[in-house]
Order: structure tokens, then sequence, then C-alpha cells
């Protein structure tokens, strides 16, 4: 999986992300501009592109299952009273444009399209910020317009039948180890504790790293966040949880995530510092 637009973002004066732009892959695994790899600052990689066992999982990124019925998140189409099912229904992202792009971050226009129409224009911003000597920063954001006639709504499997299954926008594929990564916020730990409820911040620590994910708009905090360890590590705040977001034509759906990525194992105090670090004015 290549792309020949990269962008390659560094903190500290190191490259710890890479930017993919365009993607060689099948139109099945919904291609889709990405951050991967990403790294700690000592270089340890906490993403992973096209793993075995979900080879549409694309590193750091914005994926939707469910555009009014065309999917932009890859695989298999979740469908009411039959399932998981196969069907012809992909769509990709097009990277336009860069409208800025330094060593620290960039300003990106892509369009969403599907069956030669273009449903969605995103304008997609990152940027990297170093925390201390040992974490940084990506702050992520994405900004979603319809640009149809007509109204559009976006929903997940969760919205079209499949409880605990509400994936769709911000999602990070993490670093998949021998054993499953730890998962806590402020309040609560456990996959089952925190998946499916919203929370300022929440925390995956691995066996040399730690990722902090916080909303770091109103909109964003009260999204649920979508949790998984034990099948295999990932990370998404969802879009769609209890039903599907509707938008009117003209109409924009912004989203804003700050992610912390530290070295070591980092405890809910340690968390809670770097996060309020990360997303002061």
């Amino acid at each position: 999986m290549t792309g020949n637009d990269c962008a390659v973002l560094r903190a500290a004066g190191r490259p710890v992300a890479r930017y993919v732009t365009r993607p060689e892959l099948p139109p099945r695994l919904s291609p889709r501009p990405h951050l991967h790899p990403v790294t700690t600052l000592a270089g340890t990689a906490v993403t992973e592109s096209g793993p075995a066992d979900h080879l549409h999982h694309l590193g750091v990124g914005v994926a939707v299952p469910d555009v009014e019925g065309y999917n932009f998140w890859g695989g298999r189409t979740y469908v009411r009273d039959r399932g998981p099912t196969e069907l012809d229904n992909h769509g990709v992202q097009r990277h336009t444009a860069f409208q800025l792009r330094d060593p620290d971050g960039f300003v990106e226009e892509l369009r969403w399209v599907a069956a030669g129409t273009e449903l969605l224009r995103e304008r997609r911003t990152a940027q990297a910020t170093t925390l201390t000597a040992a974490a940084w920063a990506l702050d992520f954001t994405f900004s979603l317009t319809n640009t149809t006639p007509g109204p559009l709504t976006l929903g997940s499997p969760a919205t079209n039948g499949r409880p605990g299954a509400a994936y769709g926008g911000f999602f990070w594929r993490a670093r998949k180890e021998d054993t499953a990564p730890g998962v806590f916020t402020a309040d609560h730990a456990g996959e089952h504790e925190v998946h499916g409820r919203d929370a300022d911040w929440l925390a995956l620590t691995g066996d040399t790293w730690s990722l902090v994910f916080a909303g770091a708009t109103e909109q964003t905090r009260r999204d649920a966040w979508f949790v998984r360890t034990e099948e295999y590590p990932g990370v998404g705040s969802c879009l769609a949880h209890d039903a599907r977001l509707a938008l009117a034509p003209g109409d924009t759906a912004v989203r804003r995530i700050v992610t912390v990525v530290a070295d070591g194992r980092l405890d809910a105090h340690g968390a809670a510092t770097l996060v309020r670090k990360a997303v002061s004015p």
C-alpha cells in the first residue's frame, strides 16, 4: 500500500507519522487516506494497516460503514435481518489537495465518492505537537459536508440492527501484541466497562506504549467510544451510536480528537495530566 503524495509529520524533530494520500487498494477495502505508521518518540509503532484479521483497518483515519447505504469502511456490510453481507457498495475517499503542508501538520481537502457520485466533501487537519521528552499529541479534525441536493444519513452496524457495533468516524487501529492492551477512562476500566460510553478521555496501553484519546469539542465529547481489545486493538469515536446522523444539503458535521502518543505504560493520573496539556488552549 503506497501513495505518491505523502506527508510526514514530525515532533521533537523526529518523524512520528506518515500520511498516505492515495493507497493502492482493491475497492472492497474502501480506499482512503490514512496515517501509518504512527510511532512514539522512541520509534515504537502504534498502528497497523491491512492486518490479517481485518484487511480494511487502515492505521488512523476516518471511516464510515454506511453513508446512505454506501460502505466507506471496507469489508462486508451489515444488513438488517441478514447480517454481514458482501455487497458491491464500496465508496472511496479521494485526496484532492493539501491546502497547507508543514513538517508538523497539514490541511487537506477530500471527496467521498460512491457509484460515480460525490456524497460528501471533507476538510481534514492533522497536527503533531511535542508534549514531553516521551510524549507527543496528534490533533485530528475532520469536517464532513453534504454536497448532494438531498438529505444524507450516516449509520453504523448498530443503527442497522447489530448491538454494540456503532463504529464509524475517527478510528485508530492499534498495535497488536501477544497480550491484549489495557483500556481505561477516569472512571472505568476494561473493554466491557468503557465500550459504548462517553468519556472525556480514554487510554489504551500496550507493553511499552500508551495512547490517550480525547474529544476536544463539546459534540465530540458526547460521542460514545467504540473499543476493542480482546479481538483486536482499536478505538473509535462513534458518529452514529444510538441513531443515524442526518445531514441536510450543505450541512457540515465536525469532530476533533486529540490523541496522546506516549512511550511507557501510563496510569490514570499520567494519562489525565498529558491530556490536559494536549488540549489546553
